[in-house]
């Protein structure tokens, strides 16, 4: 008999809950799994590195609901970035797949005859965090984008409009959201980073710019520094010497936390290639108008005003995001390629805004705490305990988020059995795309692993769907935290237990 996807669901849930949890550090052996697989991931947990972390696996059968392998697989982990899994499941549920946000450019008024705005331009953040130069839908080659593209847009539609004159400030506006930019448990070295940018409604190039240092033209010259996009609200303080082809290069890169002043320090070689850092902006309305400002007067408008920031610091504050006249504007690509990208290259930001954006539509109350509330709501609705997650952030670069692999494999067959565009396929494909592209060895099997990675300091993760060679499908959850060793090592044995996976034979 064939069993709906709602009766596979439920059986899932029941045969998560009819076992007991395993002792801390013993694989559970039961009649109804090989040996085999349970002799293989046995082996590679108890020989180096592995036995140096602490490990939590869960694996469950998606046509059965059947628990395949468990280890600690009720314990509570760090999950590092496979909280994207849980953030973008949240939106596709709460908003739906064909949602999308706007950014708008408006003023007071219209121009007058003459082209002329009496006051400030305003460049109104909707939280989209496509307005880059990222191809949608997702491109695993897309390494050279233009930040500037869509700025240029809004610059063509303004011009359109007759606008010639400005009196007043072009003022990035990210009122949208309270202005709240580092979620707890995120580090003051991470600010400096883009995966690290700051969380705002007003978002332009993920919050980033490129640093580019190049050799300077001889030995003991300074070293040349390039922006990208040019136009960014920053002191740029070069202490980079040029050396000789005998010297080693050494850059390193400071800021102090909600500083404006980069200071790069070190040396480079004559004949080096130089070095390239994304790094995140301080305030990412300032920069947005910065740029904006750039682009208008590179087309010949005059500007009397200057950038400025404004921001929302209290949700109480009101905020009307259509006050004025709207003179040009922006929509994102849907829902379901922004959550694509999320989860294929671990955007960050881009997670914590949709968190966000559900607390926004849904609790009037664009906050993080308002979107952790929402999430919570989510997973008592799909059956994950209360006690099974301890959520801070939206993309997992908290290190106090944790959560158990069992609730991971949870929300894994819950979203498996709707309807969201192909939600499997908006994961990394082992060997060929996204974060996946470069691991498992080039298996030759291992595109049949669709997984979600996570990597922080000290925690590594794998979770997804595989595959396996007679064409059973399983979630699984692989997590390690509380290592010393390199990340690569053990991001090396989680590759072989996916791969293990395939060779299930269901018996």
């Amino acid at each position: 008999m064939r069993m709906s996807r709602g009766v596979i669901w439920v059986a899932a849930l029941a045969a998560m809950a009819a076992h007991a949890e395993p002792e801390a550090g013993r694989p559970v052996e039961r009649t109804s799994r090989p040996l085999s697989l349970q002799r293989r991931i046995g082996a590679l947990l108890a020989a180096k590195p592995a036995r140096d972390a602490h490990w939590g696996i869960h694996v469950v059968e998606l046509k059965t609901g059947r628990v395949v392998y468990e280890h600690n697989a009720g314990g509570r982990f760090a999950p590092a970035s496979n909280m994207k899994l849980f953030t973008t499941a949240l939106a596709l549920s709460r908003l739906g797949k064909d949602y999308r946000f706007v950014t708008t450019v408006r003023a007071d008024q219209n121009p007058d005859g003459e082209g002329r705005i009496e006051g400030d331009l305003r460049l109104v953040g909707g939280a989209d965090p496509t307005f880059s130069g990222r191809a949608y839908p997702y491109r695993k080659d897309d390494d050279a984008p233009n930040p500037l593209e869509p700025v240029e847009a809004l610059c063509n539609a303004i011009l359109d409009r007759g606008v010639r004159v400005i009196s007043g400030d072009v003022v990035g506006d990210d009122r949208l959201f309270p202005y709240d930019p580092y979620p707890e448990g995120w580090t003051v070295d991470d600010s400096i980073w883009e995966y690290g940018a700051p969380v705002s409604a007003l978002v332009f190039n993920d919050n980033a710019f490129t640093l580019a240092v190049r050799p300077g033209a001889g030995e003991g010259l300074p070293a040349r520094v390039m922006l990208s996009p040019p136009a960014i609200p920053l002191v740029i303080d070069n202490q980079v010497t040029t050396v000789g082809d005998g010297s080693v290069s050494d850059v390193q890169v400071k800021r102090l936390a909600g500083s404006r002043e980069v200071r790069i320090t070190g040396q480079l070689r004559l004949r080096s290639k130089g070095v390239r850092q994304l790094l995140a902006v301080n305030d990412p309305a300032l920069y947005a108008a910065y740029v904006l400002h750039d682009e208008l007067t590179r087309r010949g408008v005059r500007i009397d005003g200057v950038p400025v920031a404004r921001h929302r610091w209290s949700p109480e504050e009101p905020f009307d995001r259509k006050e004025g006249v709207e003179l040009a504007r922006r929509e994102s690509p849907p829902l379901s390629e922004v959550a694509r990208v999320v989860d294929k290259v671990s955007q960050n930001l881009h997670a914590e805004i949709l968190l966000r954006e559900v607390a926004r539509v849904r609790e009037k109350d664009a906050t993080r705490e308002a979107g952790l509330k929402e999430m919570k709501e989510f997973l008592d609705e799909i059956g994950v305990p209360v006690d099974a997650y301890h959520f801070e952030d939206g993309s997992g670069l908290s290190r106090r988020t944790l959560v158990t692999p069992a609730a991971v494999t949870r929300l894994l067959v819950y979203m498996d059995g709707r309807e969201h565009d192909g939600w499997d396929r908006m994961l990394p494909v082992g060997g060929e795309d996204g974060t996946l592209e470069s691991r498992f060895e080039k298996a030759r099997l291992a595109s049949a692993i669709h997984a979600k990675t996570g990597t922080l300091s000290t925690a590594s993760a794998l979770s997804g769907y595989v595959t396996t060679r007679r064409k059973a499908r399983l979630a699984f959850s692989i997590i390690a935290n509380g290592y010393t060793m390199r990340s690569s090592e053990v991001r090396r044995v989680i590759d072989r237990i996916g791969l293990a996976l395939i060779d299930w034979e269901g018996n």
